[in-house]
């Protein structure tokens, strides 16, 4: 038999250099050269062997030879010595997550924080490493890269293809240059990009920081790249959005550049993004998603898909998770006010639009100014002084009409100040804030600009009990609670128009109780959001339990795009 192996050398510990073997020459190989025989024998590259063969590491028929074109005779013996060639690898152990192997290629899911291979800041503790403790046999391919076609990122994570012999390795390369590789990958941007982009601005060294990248023209040595995305899912806040991102080059760093330079930063990424001391991101939110690329020794291809980790759901979650805006509303003796000071009690952030409208009456400052401004001194105590507020009610009660261009006056300057408190509140980092509008559903209308996912609670009360504590508590006559009633929904109105109702109608001591109820609830519904959040992203990217995985792509229909 030709190149008849006489002893296997095992697979040497990656990076002790050449393996060890012996081999006996056949009459097939009878004149061919000592490196084209041994290379073919012992499946090491050709010029691995030559630098074997110059270090003294062979012997033919028992005497060492140093010249690597030196004629082989019919059964011949040739032995590689296990030694030392280069700074070699050594193997480590470690967590390795393949989803398809066979005799030529191996593909793995690359964890986020592992280097793919070692560099003069990172010898050891890489991807390299650990394929070699997996894959022995990668010893055979020369270089500190063996089996690498292509990298990731440090922290990017996702598949990474690895050849696992030197004719799968040259095929894969080539392949790779020829562009005949798909990469797919998902990206957590801040901001929503466009559904749809492309970015082909070249990309080189960065001019005085040497750790970036940067668009750089080809004329001054930049190299064509060329990135395309697509949107797969926007934060209806606008935060942040998922895309899937091609590429159709392959320099370093490159969607992190394009996309920054798109105003779409990643989330996490402390190289090209702002700074933002909100930022969840425990990484760059980049992850290879899906690859498809032509079988180095089969027909046909293989493509891969593999679901991001879960710090890329939490992230999302986290970025989609604002402080819960809650509206309280209701009829006037509810109880309201109470309800108000108990959630604040319990720490929740309160607001409350009558004492905003005081305030905005005070002399001098706007609602007042505004009064003057369109009645002169009609509801005001003199021409400078503070408002009348009984001739304000009893004008109100009188005309509809007066009552309506009031509102329109007063009300934008209200919820400006509504907005301004929610906004704080998330700034601060509040779970939730409540703020009391008793006219919230009857002038929601003109709230522009608010969020759409307020969550509306009524305060429910029957009529006779309102009346009397209003009655009882503010002074009230029949007539007059029976007119505020009018202008505003009915209770029974508010209730369907709402998310959540709390019964007041009952003793005093109840109330504290159904307020920790209603905060239950508000939890709860929070809660949902984000197990919902979490169950679209998955149908998105897929679940990484079950979608994780190769399979083959037949010649005729090629590389995916």
């Amino acid at each position: 038999m030709d190149g008849r192996e006489e002893r296997n050398g095992r697979a040497r510990a990656p990076g002790s250099g050449t393996a060890g073997g012996r081999y006996v020459v056949g009459s097939g190989d009878h004149g061919v050269r000592l490196d084209a025989f041994a290379s073919r024998a012992s499946g090491l590259s050709r010029s691995r062997v030559k630098k074997a063969v110059l270090a003294g590491l062979c012997r033919v028929n028992g005497r060492v030879c140093t010249e690597a074109d030196v004629r082989l005779d019919g059964g011949s013996l040739v032995e590689l010595e296990p030694g030392s060639v280069e700074a070699g690898l050594t193997p480590e152990e470690g967590e390795l997550a393949v989803l398809y192997r066979d005799e030529s290629v191996v593909v793995v899911d690359k964890p986020a924080g592992l280097t793919v291979h070692p560099c003069p800041s990172c010898p050891e503790g890489t991807l390299v490493q650990r394929l070699l403790a997996h894959f022995p046999e990668l010893a055979r391919q020369e270089g500190a890269r063996p089996g690498i076609v292509h990298r990731l990122d440090k922290d990017t994570s996702g598949l990474l293809v690895a050849a696992l012999t030197e004719s799968a390795r040259l095929a894969l390369s080539s392949s790779f240059v020829a562009r005949a590789v798909a990469k797919t990958y998902l990206a957590l941007t801040r901001g929503v990009p466009e559904a749809e982009g492309r970015v082909t601005l070249p990309l080189g060294r960065h001019p005085t920081l040497k750790t970036r990248m940067a668009v750089v023209p080809e004329n001054r040595g930049g190299r064509s790249a060329s990135s395309s995305w697509r949107r797969l899912y926007a934060d209806p806040a606008g935060r942040f959005a998922v895309l899937a991102v091609s590429i159709h080059t392959g320099r370093t760093h490159q969607i992190r550049v394009h996309l920054a330079e798109a105003g779409h930063p990643l989330w996490g990424d402390r190289l090209y993004a702002p700074r933002d001391s909100h930022d969840p991101a425990p990484r760059q939110m980049l992850h290879a998603w899906k690859l498809t690329f032509p079988h180095p020794a089969r027909p046909g291809g293989l493509t891969c898909v593999c679901p991001p980790p879960e710090d890329f759901t939490r992230a999302a979650l986290e970025l989609a998770r604002r402080t819960q805006r809650v509206v309280l509303t209701g009829t006037p003796g509810c109880g309201k006010s109470s309800v108000l000071r108990l959630l604040a009690a319990e720490g929740v952030p309160v607001w409350s639009a009558d004492a905003v409208v005081a305030r905005l009456y005070r002399p001098g400052e706007d609602g007042w100014l505004l009064l003057r401004r369109r009645w002169g001194s009609r509801f005001l105590q003199g021409e400078d002084g503070p408002v009348d507020h009984a001739a304000l009610a009893a004008a109100l009660m009188a005309d509809a009409g007066l009552r309506r261009e009031l509102e329109q006056l007063i009300h934008p300057l209200v919820f400006a100040d509504m907005e301004r408190f929610f906004s704080r509140a998330e700034a601060d980092g509040h779970r939730r804030a409540v703020a009391e509008v008793p006219l919230w559903h009857e002038s929601r209308r003109r709230a522009q600009g608010l969020a759409p996912d307020m969550v509306a609670v009524t305060v429910a009360c029957p009529a006779d009990a309102r009346h009397a504590r209003l009655r009882e508590g503010r002074g009230w006559s029949g007539e007059r609670a029976q007119a505020v009633d009018a202008w505003q929904w009915p209770e029974r109105d508010k209730i369907a128009a709402s998310h959540y109702v709390l019964d007041n109608g009952g003793p005093v001591e109840d109330l504290p109780g159904r307020v920790r109820t209603l905060l239950k609830l508000l939890d709860e519904r929070r809660a949902a959001a984000g197990a919902a959040l979490a169950d679209t992203l998955r149908a998105v990217w897929g679940d990484r339990a079950s979608v994780r995985a190769c399979s083959a792509v037949s010649e005729d229909k090629g590389v995916l795009p």
